[in-house]
């Protein structure tokens, strides 16, 4: 299965140069079967990664592009008169995909956010009381720029808590960026075709065998230990949930199949620590001031943690 997940990751950076560890968080979020915030700037390949982690896998995939009068019917779909029987009904909207790409998701107003807080959360959507399950695997990327506030709703924190991981993709070196504008010229043209290397079924193994990972009791306690920390630290007003825990057990978990491994480590922790808890923290009025970094508290509750003792 190592080698499942290093065929996949290859693949994919044929398209998106230089962003193994970035990639690696984001494919281990998905493994969880969690869904993936991806908080950054735009023209960093954040549409292009998800395109490409559908197309690798053979995931059906749908993008949704959020804008300020979208209806939560044109995400979960809504009922129709059928012409040719004069019935009604069901037309299912782009959220029934294996993996959705939600398009700068704080541009959109509360009732479309309900709509895809369900469907994220319950793997199923509700439409005039009756409830359609989704395909499974059901996975959403969502993506949203950080500096441009016009015409944006802030994700409340309910929602954002439902998102396993958040992590950015930042900017390439030089290097990679030449490399970037070497394979263009190369091609001779924008379009890159992937062909799929894995499929469903070898997903869905991954994900079952991340079950099988074995954790030690310790590492469960350094778990809840981190969590816990987060509540305390002197500029946090609400720390991270018992879904924080979960998310840092099944995140490692993810981890150490990415690296081969079937039992997870410390240091599989403490890298997903920070992608994985930061986003549910919640500042005091007194810390918001001052802005402080989720990021830099989490690394600091990191710190003053003791460590596992590990042989």
């Amino acid at each position: 299965m190592n080698e499942v997940v290093s065929r996949w990751l290859e693949a994919v950076e044929l398209a998106v140069v230089g962003k193994r560890s970035t990639l690696e968080l984001i494919v281990a979020g998905l493994i969880a079967d969690g869904h993936v915030l991806l908080d950054d700037l735009p023209g960093v390949a954040k549409t292009l990664t998800a395109r490409s982690l559908a197309a690798t896998a053979q995931f059906s995939f749908s993008r949704v592009q959020f804008t300020p009068d979208i209806l939560p019917s044109d995400i979960t779909g809504a009922m129709v008169l059928d012409m040719s029987t004069n019935q009604a009904r069901f037309a299912p909207g782009p959220i029934f995909a294996n993996l959705i790409l939600a398009d700068e998701i704080n541009r959109a107003p509360a009732k479309a956010q309900s709509a895809l807080l369900e469907a994220m959360q319950e793997r199923q959507t509700t439409v005039d009381g009756v409830s359609h399950l989704l395909p499974r695997p059901f996975l959403v990327i969502a993506t949203q720029n950080p500096v441009e506030s016009e015409g944006t709703y802030p994700l409340p924190e309910a929602q954002i808590d439902r998102f396993i991981i958040r992590t950015t993709i930042g900017y390439p070196t030089a290097d990679d960026e030449v490399e970037l504008l070497a394979r263009r010229m190369k091609r001779a043209s924008d379009e890159l075709p992937l062909a799929p290397v894995i499929d469903i079924a070898a997903f869905r193994s991954l994900q079952v065998l991340a079950e099988h990972v074995h954790v030690d009791p310790s590492l469960l306690e350094y778990i809840v230990a981190l969590v816990q920390s987060t509540r305390l630290d002197r500029d946090v007003e609400v720390g991270s949930s018992p879904r924080g825990s979960l998310a840092l057990l099944k995140l490692s978990r993810a981890i150490a199949v990415i690296n081969g491994r079937d039992f997870v480590t410390p240091d599989d922790i403490r890298r997903i620590a920070v992608p994985g808890l930061a986003h549910r923290l919640v500042l005091s009025a007194e810390a918001w001031a001052r802005r402080p970094d989720p990021d830099d508290i989490v690394s600091r509750c990191i710190n003053q943690v003791p460590t596992p003792h590990w042989s």
